[in-house]
């Protein structure tokens, strides 16, 4: 039995105990602010993290920290309503833990969101945009960095775009550059990550996106334009813009991440 296999097995037999399904249509996971989207899940089943043996906690505002279980549009699906970050205290191959789960559990896709600040001058608070691509400048993200493996993004952020425009939602794509927070990013670092050809910045999911590329598990990722970048406009960044575009956005999002279970 693998390390990987020793830390599952306590929390998949945890969760079978409980209802949750396997074989689900997909695995969601949920970014800062995002968590409105558990309440279209009928007949929920929710257990918090901190019931889940060995499993990591949330601390950051924003992730409620359970995980629930039921159907959208008739299909199963188990949606994580809040995340580990590496900034956290978390070690990758940790952060990536629900990317695990959802591998082992054979789940036919995983839907990632995030928030996110705009680095292109072009986006506007309170857009979504699917990720096209990565940039990890000076960063080594991988769980297991002794695989060496490729990701491409591009033809499923072709697919997001065409399920977005197919319910009459206009739907960004762009590269997302990640950066190990928590703290946010200075203005020279926003002008080097424009050069860079980056689009929008955060603090989580490249990590998640890697780790599905080496598992061969198909997934999209979905951020949420939260606020400008520094250096973009005028302003001080503050978390509370998390919680305003998130809100803003709740039932397009839910669209959007109910249309990508059906459709994707």
């Amino acid at each position: 039995m693998t390390v990987i296999s020793e830390q599952l097995t306590p929390i998949l037999q945890f969760l079978q105990n409980r209802g949750f399904p396997s074989e689900p249509e997909a695995v969601v996971i949920l970014g800062s602010g995002l968590g409105g989207f558990a309440e279209s899940i009928h007949e929920p089943v929710s257990v918090p993290y901190s019931e889940i043996p060995g499993f990591p906690q949330t601390t950051v505002q924003g992730h409620s920290g359970k995980l629930v279980a039921g159907t959208v549009a008739g299909r199963q699906i188990i949606t994580f309503s809040g995340r580990f970050h590496h900034y956290e205290g978390h070690s990758f191959s940790r952060t990536v833990l629900p990317v695990r789960l959802a591998h082992q559990l054979k789940a036919k896709k995983l839907i990632l969101s995030n928030a996110a600040g705009a680095i292109n001058t072009g986006f506007n608070v309170g857009d979504l945009m699917v990720i096209d691509d990565l940039v990890r400048p000076f960063h080594s993200l991988a769980a297991e960095p002794d695989q060496p493996y490729r990701y491409n993004l591009y033809p499923i952020a072709d697919r997001v775009r065409s399920i977005a425009a197919g319910i009459g939602l206009e739907i960004q794509r762009g590269s997302y550059v990640y950066v190990k927070g928590p703290n946010y990013e200075s203005k020279a670092e926003i002008r080097a990550f424009r050069v860079l050809g980056a689009d929008v910045v955060g603090m989580s999911t490249a990590p998640e996106l890697m780790e599905a590329a080496r598992l061969n598990l198909p997934a999209a990722a979905i951020s949420l334009v939260t606020n400008m970048a520094a250096g973009v406009q005028k302003g001080k960044l503050d978390h509370s813009e998390v919680e305003e575009a998130a809100e803003s956005r709740k039932v397009d999002f839910t669209r959007l991440v109910t249309e990508l279970i059906i459709k994707l």
